[in-house]
């Protein structure tokens, strides 16, 4: 447990990619097993094991604290992880004189997994009893599932791929073929067996990615070279279809199966990898993004959920058609397989992504600006001659997305972030003015940010929220509607969530307009009017 607390303390202070890959990779290279096997899950797919650690935490404290104070405390740093670390008492020193020792990684998940409920709490008060300060952080980081240390799944498997000489796209071909704690992966890495053979088993295959188009990407291509394909306002999905067993997997490789277990259905019995873009579709529309949000990180869904939100996967290509890999074969070639697949199994709730038409590229500039009043991203850019290559190579698929929207709204509430921005106010909800039918005006929240902005304009803002709170609820504080953000966002769509009836979708902060009066920000009407009409159909 030492060592991974000393990996994960520095981990949450270093902000270099190059230099966390470093102490992963050092990391991997010394632990010993199952320790790093577990250690590799927490910081991917996570921890096999769920159990309710905020209440077993809360029970614990109750004996050390007067629960108000852990909750102010709470509020205040932001992390219960930290919190229950500095106000546990430091038992450790008398522990190790009673003849106890601090726990392995592997020693923590195995007793965590055996334990029955009524036992946990004891549990977990041991290992914290067993630990300093900072062993037992990295203990609550560990249970809790997500360590939240800068560290995504991908640079993960990097460490581990640097570790042994391999590419990272070996790990990603067989990974949904393992189990933690990684036995047989850690074996094959360091060269002590075979590569586990992940064949017959549904598993995730490295997405092929495109860049934003440029002027060099112009330059290069010809009409004649390029195939264009609408960019659908949804998912991006891989479907692998192993006969009787079936997974969704987002474009991380995330396995979202037991949210749409229409569309695995839909594919059950067949053996096919394909890419597409998963959507709601009612009668042939595609609904808006929100509508497929309904369903989106949801453990199990309800029948009235299946009816109400029907799944459908827009197809874009085929990886693999049976135990045969088309990678390797061109775009054209891929494409025409994949309509010769459709067309033999035609799984429900599925079709193809139609081409668009067009001979010149001025002429398919026309579609693109058409693309937001269809509700659509905008258009994908393919060289027919392409295989399908692992990652987001140059020169092969080019992304040609709409221009952002930007709306002038009023600061309204502020949060506390977490992790290092837990002693700022850095989580923004605005609004924009709804007039009254008496005529007078109130603002109403159309959505939430937290990026856009340096550290230096965090602090100027962080100050203003404090200057000019005007009630606090908790980490929360409503401020003086005296502060106009130029908020940046690709949509607009329907929300019942919101007072205002509507949300923008994937907003950041463009501009903090501290030269603009509140009063002048945009209205509810100017939101209302950038829905995009509903689309139908392929068209």
């Amino acid at each position: 447990m030492r060592a991974f607390s000393e990996l994960l303390d520095t981990l949450v202070t270093t902000h270099s990619r190059n230099a966390k890959l470093a102490l992963l990779t050092n990391y991997f290279l010394t632990a010993p097993d199952p320790d790093r096997g577990w250690v590799l899950a927490a910081l991917t797919d996570g921890l096999p094991i769920k159990f309710p650690l905020r209440r077993v935490l809360g029970d614990l404290m109750r004996d050390k604290i007067d629960p108000v104070l852990y909750k102010l405390s709470r509020d205040y740093v932001g992390d219960t992880a930290e919190t229950v670390a500095l106000l546990w008492p430091d038992n450790a020193a008398q522990f190790q004189a009673d003849g106890g020792d601090a726990p392995s990684v592997a020693t923590v998940v195995e007793a965590v997994r055996s334990s029955p409920p009524a036992a946990l709490s004891r549990a977990v008060g041991t290992f914290l009893d067993a630990l300093d300060a900072r062993g037992r952080w990295a203990l609550l980081k560990l249970l809790g599932g997500t360590p939240r240390v800068g560290v995504s799944a991908r640079l993960a498997k990097t460490a581990i791929a640097d570790m042994s000489g391999h590419d990272v796209s070996e790990i990603e071909e067989i990974w949904h073929a393992l189990d933690p704690p990684y036995l047989d992966l850690f074996a094959w890495l360091t060269a002590k067996g075979p590569r586990p053979d992940p064949r017959g088993k549904p598993v995730f295959r490295p997405l092929m990615l495109a860049n934003p188009i440029d002027d060099a990407g112009w330059a290069s291509l010809r009409p004649e070279d390029v195939a264009a394909e609408w960019k659908w306002d949804g998912i991006r999905v891989q479907i692998a279809a192993a006969g009787d067993d079936v997974r969704i997997f987002s474009r991380t490789g995330d396995d979202i199966s037991p949210a749409f277990p229409d569309m695995r259905s839909a594919f059950l019995g067949r053996r096919v990898v394909a890419d597409g873009e998963l959507l709601v579709v009612r009668d042939g529309a595609v609904a808006p993004f929100n509508d497929l949000q309904q369903r989106l990180n949801r453990k199990s869904v309800t029948p009235k959920m299946l009816r109400e939100h029907p799944a459908h996967v827009r197809l874009y290509d085929i990886l693999f058609d049976g135990d045969e890999d088309l990678r390797a074969l061109s775009y054209t070639d891929r494409r025409q397989r994949l309509i010769s697949w459709q067309a033999a199994h035609a799984p429900p709730c599925s079709d193809i992504s139609e081409l668009v038409p067009f001979t010149h590229f001025a002429e398919l500039e026309k579609h693109w600006a058409g693309a937001r009043d269809a509700g659509i991203e905008g258009l994908m850019l393919k060289r027919t001659a392409s295989p399908y290559l692992a990652g987001r190579p140059k020169g092969h698929w080019y992304k040609w997305k709409r221009a952002a929207l930007t709306l002038d709204c009023v600061l309204m509430y502020a949060q506390r972030g977490s992790g290092k921005r837990s002693s700022f106010y850095s989580d923004y909800t605005f609004g924009v003015w709804r007039t009254e039918t008496d005529g007078s005006r109130e603002l109403v929240p159309v959505g939430k940010a937290y990026s856009g902005f340096t550290d230096a304009e965090l602090k100027e803002l962080d100050k203003f929220i404090r200057a000019n709170t005007t009630e606090s609820y908790g980490p929360v504080r409503a401020v003086t509607p005296s502060l106009v953000l130029e908020v940046a966002f690709d949509a607009v769509q329907t929300s019942t969530r919101h007072k205002s009836g509507v949300a923008m979708r994937f907003p950041r902060i463009h501009r903090i307009r501290w030269d603009k009066p509140a009063a002048e920000a945009d209205t509810l009407q100017s939101a209302i009017a950038l829905i995009p009409k509903m689309p139908t159909g392929n068209e």
